[in-house]
């Protein structure tokens, strides 16, 4: 059992105690990418799907999402986040969604990270999907990460 970091004396799940870590400033990117037609991509950029601006609505839903994390992924501490950005990457016949989440404390914020690119790739799948039903939504990683630890880590291809 003491292999296992969430699992308790009796075998069952618990969070870890993260109380003895030292506070540093933790740092993490994550990206993925959403596919769509080449249409829909121009409906996004002309402003014509419906629903309206789709970008800034994912936007929006990435952070948001972030900040609820722990909410929603079982094992994941609640992180005061000290900053998230979003961006994103409007190609022919996809966009590329990037995160990158701050915070100052004793957990890092890989899931953070991921949770906001997952996130922001569903809203445009939801602010797209009248047009388009077949968009495919993948390639969701960490890029990198810097704190605490276990230090850094970078995404090699």
């Amino acid at each position: 059992m003491d292999d296992f970091t969430h699992i308790n004396e009796q075998g069952r799940a618990r969070m870890v105690d993260v109380s003895e870590k030292d506070v540093t400033l933790r740092e993490a990117v994550a990206c993925g990418i959403i596919y769509m037609s080449e249409e829909t991509v121009e409906l996004i950029k002309s402003g014509g799907i419906k629903k309206g601006d789709v970008l800034s609505v994912a936007q929006v839903g990435g952070i948001m999402a972030a900040k609820r994390t722990s909410e929603i992924i079982p094992m994941c501490h609640p992180v005061m986040t000290s900053g998230i950005d979003i961006n994103f990457t409007v190609n022919k016949d996809s966009v590329e969604i990037y995160s990158k989440v701050k915070c100052r404390g004793e957990t890092g914020v890989e899931m953070e990270a991921l949770t906001a690119v997952s996130a922001a790739a569903l809203t445009i799948y939801d602010m797209c999907k009248a047009v388009q039903k077949d968009m495919v939504i993948g390639d969701i990683k960490l890029l990198e990460k810097s704190g605490g630890k276990s230090g850094d880590y970078k995404w090699r291809k």
